[in-house]
C-alpha cells in the first residue's frame, strides 16, 4: 500500500526539484505539480511528487498519527514475537 505523507521542504533546487526532509532523510522530490513552493513549506508527497501544500499544524498532526501507528505496529509485532 502506498501512502501520501507530509514532508518539509528544506530547499529549492530548481523549478521542478526540491530537497525535502522525509523522516530525517533528505531526498530530492518533484515539485512541478504545486505552485509557489518555498523552503519551510510542508507538502503532501506521493511516489516522489509533491501533490499539494499543507499548513504546518495539519502536517504535524498527520506525522504524529503516522508515528502512533508505527508504535502500535511495533508493539503488536513484539507481543506476537515477530
Amino acid at each position: 500500500m502506498c501512502l501520501a505523507i507530509p514532508v518539509k521542504i528544506e530547499r529549492i533546487e530548481d523549478d521542478s526539484t526540491a530537497i525535502a526532509d522525509i523522516g530525517g532523510l533528505l531526498k530530492a522530490i518533484n515539485i512541478s505539480l504545486v505552485a509557489d513552493v518555498k523552503a519551510g513549506d510542508y507538502v503532501i508527497l506521493h511516489v516522489g511528487f509533491a501533490l499539494k501544500k499543507l499548513d504546518e499544524e495539519e502536517a504535524q498532526k498527520t506525522l504524529a498519527m503516522i508515528s502512533d501507528i508505527d508504535l502500535h505496529n511495533a508493539r503488536t509485532e513484539a507481543a506476537a514475537g515477530i
